[in-house]
Formats: C-alpha cells, sequence, structure tokens
C-alpha cells in the first residue's frame, strides 16, 4: 500500500485516502526539506512516512544521475549500515530456530579468533551484534577502505587488547561484522544466500539485493555522489570497501523494499518477523552515551543505547528505534516508534550531513502532530 508524492524539482501531487489536513505535518515537511535540497543542489533521495495498516506517504526527488532517470520507487540505494538492521534479525531468527546461540563464543564462529586474547572476558555473538566487543571503535575501517584483506583484518582485530570487557562498554564496529560472512561460509552458504532465503525473499522485496555486483545489475539504482565544494557534487565509482563486509554494510534496496521491510518492523508480516524478534532486537543493552550530544539530535535525546542491530533513543520522551548509513557516495536513514506503530526511511546518493537535520526535524514534527491527535481523540471520547 503506498500513496506518493512524487517530486522532482517540485512537489508535484499528492494521493490519499484521508484527508490533505491530517497530512499538513508531513507536507511541510517534505516541502521544507525539498527547498533545502534545492539551494545545496542535492542529486536526490527518497523518503518514505509509513503507519501500520495504511498507505504507505513516499516522496521521490532528483534523478540517479546528472544524467539519468529519475528517483523512482523501484530505484535502489545502498543501505550502508542499515544493512546491520537486517543482519541483527537474521541472526535473531536463526538464534530462534537454535541454530546458533547468541552466547556462542566468535571462536568457534571463525578461525582467526580461535587465539584471541581473553583476558578480558570471553567474546560472544552478541557482543558482535550488540557493538559491545570492547575493541577502539571502528577498529581497522581504515584498513576496510584500504582494501585489506578481510582474513588479514579480522587476524588483526583478533590481535586487540580491548578497552573494557566485552559487553560493558559501546564500541561501534564495521570489521568485526565479517565473522558473519565467515560463519556462513563456513557452513557452505553465505550471508547474501541466507538473508534473501530468510527475509528478503519471505517479504518479497523484489529489488534487494546483497553486494556490488548485484547493486549494478539493477535495472535502476541511484548512482553515488561525493561533494566536490559546498553546493556542487561530482558523480563517484561504486567501491568494493564495506560490501566485503556486507553484514555491516552490504545490502542495497528500493524505497519499495523498505517500505515492506518497515511494514515488517511494525508488525504487519508476523509469520516472517515475529513480535518477539522485534522485541528482542530493539531491547536496549549498552549505553551509547556520545549520541546524546549529536549536533542536531541533543534537543530532543535524553538517553540513548544500543541493542542488536538498532540504537535505542528516548526522542522527547518517546522511544525510537534508529540506524543511520553512510558509505561513499550514500547516506540511509530508518526508525521507527513501536509506542505509535509508525517508520520512517530515508535514502539519498549523495554524502550529504543534510540527513543529519532531515531525520530529527521528521521526528519532531511526527510526534507533535501524533501527540495532538491523541489528545484530539480523547477530548472526543469524553464529550457527553
Amino acid at each position: 500500500m503506498f500513496k506518493f508524492f512524487i517530486g522532482a524539482l517540485l512537489l508535484v501531487s499528492i494521493y490519499s485516502e484521508r484527508s490533505i489536513a491530517a497530512d499538513k505535518w508531513l507536507t511541510e515537511f517534505a516541502e521544507d526539506i525539498q527547498k533545502k535540497a534545492q539551494k545545496k543542489n542535492l542529486p536526490g533521495y527518497t523518503f518514505a512516512y509509513i503507519e501500520k495498516g495504511k498507505p504507505a506517504s513516499v516522496v521521490v526527488y532528483g534523478k540517479e544521475s546528472k544524467s539519468g532517470q529519475p528517483i523512482a520507487l523501484d530505484t535502489v540505494f545502498r543501505l550502508a549500515s542499515v544493512s546491520k538492521t537486517f543482519t541483527s534479525m537474521l541472526m535473531a531468527k536463526y538464534v530462534a530456530q537454535n541454530q546458533l546461540d547468541w552466547q556462542i563464543p566468535v571462536s568457534q564462529l571463525i578461525p582467526e579468533f580461535s587465539t584471541a586474547k581473553s583476558k578480558s572476558g570471553e567474546l560472544v555473538l552478541q557482543h558482535v551484534i550488540g557493538q559491545s566487543s570492547g575493541y577502539t571503535p571502528n577498529a581497522y575501517d581504515n584498513l576496510i577502505e584500504a582494501n585489506y584483506a578481510v582474513d588479514r583484518v579480522l587476524t588483526m582485530l583478533s590481535e586487540l587488547e580491548p578497552l573494557c570487557q566485552p559487553g560493558q562498554c559501546y564500541t561501534y564496529q564495521n570489521a568485526l561484522f565479517a565473522v558473519v560472512d565467515s560463519y556462513f561460509q563456513q557452513h557452505h552458504s553465505s550471508y547474501s544466500q541466507a538473508l534473501t532465503q530468510t527475509l528478503i525473499q519471505p517479504l518479497k522485496m523484489p529489488y534487494a539485493s546483497i553486494g556490488k555486483k548485484a547493486l549494478q545489475a539493477s535495472t535502476k539504482w541511484a548512482k553515488p555522489h561525493v561533494a566536490i565544494s559546498k553546493n556542487r557534487w561530482r558523480l563517484s565509482t561504486v567501491r568494493d570497501d564495506y560490501y566485503r563486509y556486507s553484514p555491516a554494510a552490504g545490502v542495497n534496496a528500493s524505497m519499495h523494499d523498505m517500505v515492506i521491510w518497515m511494514r515488517a518492523l511494525l508488525g504487519e508480516s508476523p509469520q516472517v518477523v515475529s513480535p518477539a524478534l522485534i522485541t528482542q532486537v530493539t531491547t536496549p543493552l549498552t549505553k551509547s552515551k556520545k549520541e546524546i550530544y549529536r549536533r542536531q539530535w541533543r534537543e530532543f535525546l535524553s538517553d540513548a543505547h544500543y541493542g542488536l542491530g538498532w540504537r535505542i533513543y528516548d526522542f522527547a520522551g518517546h522511544k525510537l528505534n534508529y540506524h543511520g548509513g553512510w558509505v561513499r557516495g550514500y547516506r540511509a536513514d530508518i526508525a521507527f516508534s513501536p509506542e505509535y506503530g509508525v517508520g520512517y526511511v530515508m535514502l539519498m546518493n549523495a554524502e550529504s550531513n543534510l540527513i543529519n537535520e532531515f531525520t530529527p526535524d521528521f521526528w519532531a514534527r511526527c510526534f507533535q502532530h501524533l501527540e495532538q491527535a491523541n489528545m484530539v481523540a480523547g477530548s472526543l471520547k469524553v464529550r457527553p
């Protein structure tokens, strides 16, 4: 179920079963961010607002590239670290099926960690997916970007002295997620095959894929852009680096696919993604204090934790499950409110920090609208 806000250089039209008045806040948000996008000459983006059981509102803006096709519902983007939300659910399903255990030592998953130092405690699967390994944050991301062999990076990781005991502090990683792919390879499979068979195909996400070749094989895909000056962008190449760590940043999807994914997270596909699994991956595990001080978010956040592949925020008194993604040429954000059963996704084919403004602004407006709607509904109920 979709309704469309379709925009190239101008917001054109709204199709909805609901009244225009009910969507005024969303229309104003769409118009405001489009003005900022035009001012910065953003190549393109798309965002969606999804309410459980109702038509999704989708906005598209710009083009795949300067001479390319307009961004559309089926245009595929890189999700970058939003991939971790898929990985966490994949592993949660394997645990629920007794094929894995959150407490299985990483040393049993990959040979590189068989001689890892254990003075600070045993590193287990939950620490990997929950970003609480204890290793220096973003350890060896520089080697990922320098295209070091995955096995070499994992070996170097295993030799690091942790900053804290595993599970005791939040230390965000990308390279460590390679243990997930290594596990599947040892079991005559791959992360790509497992994710496709366990989530992508059952949810009927028609354009979603894993890896660089799959992205470039898409009929429509948004090309990456990097800034060359304040308001100028240059078409970039699709890099291999983080694709070699697919569980961390290797998933591709269109907005069509992401609306389906969000609906599953809102509980509309319980046969594939059960409510218990959603609760499990979005339960706070480790405090992520620095998140509270993010410049565009700090006026709204009073608490922040990391769960399993998700950030869990206290956003102006409301629980917000969130994750962002950033690789060369792309940005992505996903978030949902379990309290209200609503979600938001934004995909960009540009490395623009505007997304850091757009997402908290969206949720500030959204929660204000939902609170007001609840107050109106409450007053109607008590009228004689």
